[in-house]
């Protein structure tokens, strides 16, 4: 009965951690408030046609078809110290396009440029070039309320069918050659401009993969494998084998999982990222380190035997290092991510309930053991 209530425990604490990180939204701006639009944008109307063009980031389009071949656009979205970005392409592809990229620097001046996308190099997008023919002293760039305002004009019988969205790494800035580094995130939407139907941004950008690489490692190595462990320290019983069993599936489960997680992560692309080789290295220890847990229940050995003890001692303390290196990288990870402070928050709750419960659980078990 007691293994139940814990096992509901942490059921409750894992779907309260699903719904904080994807309940976490950034936008400060929407379609009810046009305000701040009117009094930053001159050309702006209440005619235009507003979209949440990208839920996840908080990105907010508002469009019009001004003229019989101009096109203005209103893109607004939370400041993050990062360059926010929308692009126009014919396929969807982020190649052979070409975007308009906004931020705010150290000084706080604003800068917006026009950007050919070549491919996926910095050094392939230069800035002031591509195929977007704007009015003239048309861009803009503002900030209010912590939400920041690209506007420009172009001239163009019809929008591309695609739209792509980006947002660069917080506090990473274009130097002063305005080269972009490659970005934190991004989204690509089909795009209908004459009847305002935008499709796809939230799903091509919700879950990329280094968020399913953190999800699955964070529910493996961060969340499974040490609830594993607790079953089998506090739960153990000589009379009943379902502990034994209940450990054993609940850490291979939490392998397989952490294991998804760790060959999805090699598959990531690590230029530029700092601390990449302190995160890649710390997950192959862990990732050994649990290698030899499971190979070390092929050759466990039976009670009575006098190389038990060995055993249970490597065992033990491997499994601690396994989780201790887990956790510590899962925290790290996350840092190099940029990742929101929700997905910090929900983890934190999770693992100070587990060490809550474990240190409740000792003392019980110390004091049993004393009698």
């Amino acid at each position: 009965m007691k293994l139940s209530v814990s096992f509901l425990v942490f059921l409750s604490l894992f779907v309260s951690f699903l719904f904080t990180i994807r309940a976490d939204t950034k936008s400060t701006d929407s379609c009810s408030s046009n305000e701040a639009v009117s009094s930053l944008v001159p050309f702006y109307s209440s005619s235009f046609h507003c979209l949440s063009a990208w839920s996840s980031q908080g990105f907010v389009l508002r469009y019009a078809r001004t003229d019989t071949n101009k096109w203005s656009y209103v893109l607004s979205a939370p400041d993050t110290n990062a360059y926010v970005g929308i692009g126009f392409s014919h396929d969807g592809d982020m190649e052979e396009s070409s975007a308009m990229v906004g931020w705010f620097d150290s000084s706080s001046k604003g800068v917006i440029k026009q950007y050919y996308l070549g491919d996926m190099e910095s050094s392939a997008c230069p800035p002031d070039q591509g195929n977007l023919t704007l009015v003239k002293n048309s861009t803009l760039i503002a900030m209010q309320s912590s939400t920041i305002y690209l506007a420009f004009e172009v001239i163009t019988d019809q929008p591309t069918p695609y739209l792509i969205y980006a947002v660069g790494h917080p506090g990473d800035l274009p130097s002063s050659n305005y080269y972009l580094d490659e970005h934190h995130d991004k989204a690509t939407a089909k795009f209908d401009a004459n009847s305002g139907i935008i499709n796809g941004a939230d799903t091509s950008s919700g879950f990329t993969k280094a968020r399913k690489h953190s999800l699955l490692v964070i529910l493996g190595w961060g969340l499974l494998i040490p609830i594993g462990a607790m079953v089998a320290r506090y739960f153990k019983s000589h009379d009943h084998p379902h502990w034994f069993y209940g450990h054993v599936s609940i850490q291979m489960v939490g392998f397989a999982l952490g294991l998804a997680g760790i060959v999805i992560g090699f598959d990531l692309d690590s230029s530029g990222v700092d601390r990449y080789d302190t995160h890649k290295a710390l997950g192959i220890v862990v990732l050994v380190l649990g290698c030899l847990q499971a190979m070390a229940l092929l050759a466990r050995p039976i009670n009575t035997n006098k190389l038990r003890k060995y055993w249970n001692f490597l065992h033990h303390n491997i499994g601690r290092l396994a989780i201790g290196f887990g956790i510590a990288n899962i925290f790290l990870g996350l840092s190099i991510a940029d990742e929101k402070k929700s997905w910090y928050i929900a983890y934190g709750v999770c693992l100070g309930a587990w060490v809550v419960a474990a240190a409740w659980l000792e003392t019980r078990y110390r004091m049993k053991s004393g009698d």
